[in-house]
């Protein structure tokens, strides 16, 4: 049975844009946790999985080529607050379960299961 996340979406239930998700927003204060990237278009697939401080780590995808190489299709994004201690397993099973197309981190820690947001 895998921990249960809760998985953000934007107002209205939708998921939220990468570009333009209100990260000044204060629900964003010192959150922590784990977050997916996936592009749109006709066939939608992840583009990156990461942990850390989600306003800074999602405010530097915004500026990654490599990431924003997707942009015209529709870059989303979807985040889960979790303790720091619990990151490192659950982005281990994320990459894992999704393999993303720019993957850059290689962790080293036993993978955690969890739902997916979808």
């Amino acid at each position: 049975m895998p921990n249960i996340l809760f998985w953000n979406k934007c107002k209205g239930e939708v998921w939220c844009p990468l570009n333009t998700v209100n990260l000044p927003h204060p629900h964003f204060d010192n959150m922590h946790g784990v977050y997916i990237i996936w592009h749109g278009g006709t066939n939608p697939k992840t583009v990156y999985v990461g942990k850390g401080e989600i306003r800074g780590r999602l405010t530097a995808h915004r500026n990654n080529p490599e990431i924003q190489r997707f942009a015209d299709i529709g870059l989303y994004v979807t985040w889960a607050r979790l303790a720091e201690n619990q990151c490192d397993g659950v982005e281990s099973y994320l990459i894992s379960k999704l393999n993303p197309i720019v993957n850059d981190q290689h962790p080293s820690a036993d993978p955690v299961e969890v739902n997916l947001p979808w």
